[in-house]
């Protein structure tokens, strides 16, 4: 670490240099944005409720009802339903998608158009949500708009990183937000955990802050070492000799958590959606049902969200690796698996691997989606103070991404031919 560092700072990286400071430039003009309030709307947002995951994502924004409320999520969530619709949903999206760069040119486009009108459609159901029930429609409109607008702002924020930064510019937006709200936990926790009343208190409250720091930096770790993780599928390229007497033989890698932290982001929406409505019809009954059954907090409410979270990433990872596509590209560039046959029987050996690690890697994403529930349950901390959670491991994964991005940066530029 200490000496990428280094490298970062050597004259001869100057470029790289401007490239990580204005990365981290964009991203304080970010952290400013979750901060300032839309006129007319101070302090207005007290309890989220199952929106907190989505407060915490975004650095505290919607809990301060700021500019930046929505984050970038509804551009995620067009990004979604897009490569849903290109599962042979709508034949125009589909032929998109196989025309290559400039497909895919016509397709982000669609996107952000997209994202937009989903921005504007959250922002009047938040503005109806949080501000007082006698405004008049035009007042919900501007609420609306504005919050449109800084969706608006955050997605070219996003493109400069991505253009003139380091790392993948959206991704590391929502990685700011978290990272900015998890100095703040540690010193909540410091001050409900450790407890000043006597000499033999204090030590054994500071035994127990450390335990916590300790099991944070556990799961750092066990996070790491997972995000990493992958299965090397062995494959033979008969048409690429190394030598005279055999082909040259190489590894299809294939990660143990391919979904990412997708499913938990669209398990916890799923369950989002129904308390959304409840709120929004303001239906007392309803409310009542989902609170006793459907809530994170309730055993039948976390039974579902598990089961929400290993049926997404079944579906999530069979739809970006697809195991018939894998084996006819592999057909067709003239590779096999040794012991396998191509065609129907390397699609079927794919899919067994894909279903046995995706299996382990959606009991990963329980636990760490599931911890900071059960924390909340047993310990009597605020609810603010949490040990694992999806935003620690979209945080991980963010920055292992943009390690390697930078570290192979450095490597490009200072490798010498001997």
């Amino acid at each position: 670490m200490f000496a990428l560092v280094k490298q970062i700072m050597n004259p001869k990286n100057k470029d790289i240099k401007q490239r990580v400071l204005f990365t981290l430039g964009v991203l304080f003009i970010f952290e400013l944005g979750t901060v300032i309030p839309i006129p007319g709307t101070e302090n207005i947002v007290k309890d989220l409720g199952f929106l907190e995951l989505f407060n915490a994502m975004g650095g505290g924004a919607l809990k301060n009802f700021s500019i930046f409320a929505l984050g970038v999520f509804p551009y995620i969530s067009a990004s979604i339903i897009m490569q849903l619709l290109q599962m042979d949903v709508i034949p125009y999206f589909t032929e998109l998608g196989k025309q290559g760069h400039v497909g895919k040119q016509k397709l982000n486009k669609i996107t952000r158009y997209f994202g937009i009108t989903i921005a504007f459609l959250q922002g009047y159901v938040f503005s109806i949500a949080f501000l007082p029930q006698n405004l008049l429609a035009i007042e919900y409109m501007r609420v609306a708009v504005i919050l449109t607008a800084g969706t608006a702002l955050l997605l070219w924020l996003g493109d400069q990183i991505t253009q003139k930064g380091i790392g993948n510019g959206l991704s590391l937006i929502i990685m700011a937000g978290i990272l900015s709200t998890i100095p703040m936990m540690f010193v909540n926790a410091y001050q409900e955990i450790v407890d000043f009343t006597s000499t033999q208190t204090t030590f054994i409250s500071l035994i127990g802050f450390l335990i916590f720091v300790l099991v944070y930096l556990i799961i750092v770790i066990g996070i790491i070492y997972i995000q990493q993780a992958e299965r090397r599928i062995p494959i033979q390229y008969a048409n690429r000799t190394t030598t005279a007497y055999g082909a040259k033989q190489t590894y299809m890698p294939v990660k143990l958590n391919s979904a990412g932290v997708i499913p938990v982001i669209f398990a916890s929406m799923a369950i989002a959606v129904p308390a959304t409505i409840a709120q929004f019809v303001n239906n007392e009954k309803m409310t009542l049902f989902i609170e006793k059954y459907i809530s994170y907090d309730t055993i039948t409410g976390f039974a579902f969200y598990v089961l929400l979270i290993v049926f997404f990433a079944y579906f999530y990872t069979f739809l970006q690796l697809k195991p018939d596509k894998l084996a006819n590209d592999l057909q067709q560039s003239g590779g096999y698996i040794p012991g396998i046959r191509p065609g129907g029987e390397t699609t079927k050996y794919i899919s067994q691997i894909l279903s046995r690690l995706t299996l382990v890697g959606a009991v990963f994403l329980i636990v760490i989606a599931g911890l900071p529930i059960i924390f909340s349950n047993v310990s009597n901390l605020s609810s603010n103070i949490t040990i694992g959670g999806t935003g620690l491991l979209i945080v991980v994964g963010v920055l292992l991404e943009t390690y390697n991005q930078l570290e192979g940066k450095l490597l490009t530029r200072n490798y010498k031919v001997r």
